[in-house]
């Protein structure tokens, strides 16, 4: 199948079009590649709205010429969302686009390194660059943040989890990112495991009244525990809480709660930790160290398309 020239209405193909190969390696990545496709195609349609062109392309470059280019890396880190940038070509210029020489997401690059080269027709090319890059520095940039923890946290038993504090529409992905990144993904949404946080443990009278009331009502559910203090880790701990957050204690505090849990319970440290503090903190003892900075405020990873010049 050809798209039109001028990729009017993006996207070019159907899902079903793009190559299975693509489809088959996203969804063993744990992504819903129709969710995916809708978010791409969304995308797309913020550059080229229905019935409108890529002006400067259409004006610039003639309607059969091709091109080929690079992908390149213009820093050191952990790339992640290649898959999903193969894609963006894919649902542009469907068949008559060629990626070669992907490297797998989540693997370790520096700058100057390839890590995909793509051909096609140019015009199309030059349409999907900006989404493209859009979808894979943005992921990199989770994957390379989280990266860094996990370096920070070697030899410790601590690992590094992501939170809910993601953009809004991007979580499946910037999860994956983080999985990319040698990270663990905490709970995705409110349903899958129920998190006592302060405001819960008011409106319910505390942090074990909240807890009794969610066995109550969501018998088997895994349940997690705020505690602001050793008072009501103490409390949770007696209350039979299998796993407990840490919320913004002293490295102190951190290190008497490990003692006192002694492999009771799953701790979790949490609440403003930057990676200048990660080791101290995994060596308190904790098993998990929560980050929200890896999703809600990370640098995007400095990738680019150069085409390759005749």
């Amino acid at each position: 199948m050809t798209p039109t020239q001028t990729y009017a209405t993006l996207p070019a193909i159907g899902l079903d079009e793009v190559p299975s190969g693509l489809v088959s390696e996203l969804t063993e990545a744990g992504l819903d590649v129709e969710s995916l496709w809708r978010h791409l195609s969304l995308a797309l349609l913020e550059d080229i709205p229905p019935g409108q062109t890529d002006t400067t392309s259409t004006a610039t470059i003639a309607a059969e010429a091709r091109a080929s280019g690079v992908f390149g890396a213009r820093e050191s880190g952990v790339v992640a969302g290649l898959g999903v940038a193969a894609l963006v070509f894919h649902a542009v210029m469907g068949d008559t686009v060629e990626i070669i020489d992907r490297v797998a997401d989540g693997t370790p690059v520096v700058a100057g390194d390839v890590v995909m080269r793509v051909a096609g027709p140019a015009r199309g090319l030059l349409t999907a660059e900006r989404t493209a890059l859009n979808f894979a520095s943005h992921l990199s940039g989770v994957a390379t943040a989280t990266a860094q923890w996990v370096a920070a946290l070697e030899g410790t038993r601590a690992r590094v989890l992501d939170t809910r504090k993601t953009l809004p529409g991007w979580r499946a992905l910037q999860k994956y990112a983080v999985r990319c990144g040698g990270g663990v993904n905490h709970r995705f949404g409110l349903a899958d495991m129920a998190m006592v946080k302060d405001n819960h443990a008011v409106a319910a009278g505390g942090v074990v009244p909240a807890l009794e009331a969610i066995r109550s009502t969501f018998p088997g559910l895994p349940v997690e525990v705020e505690v602001q203090n050793l008072d009501e880790l103490r409390a949770v701990l007696a209350a039979d809480g299998e796993r407990i957050l840490l919320d913004n204690m002293s490295t102190d505090d951190m290190t008497e709660a490990v003692r006192i849990t002694d492999g009771r319970a799953v701790l979790e440290a949490s609440g403003g930790l930057t990676l200048d503090r990660a080791r101290e903190v995994a060596l308190t003892g904790v098993d998990f160290i929560s980050v929200g900075a890896l999703t809600h405020s990370v640098t995007v990873f400095d990738l680019g398309l150069d085409l390759d010049e005749d």
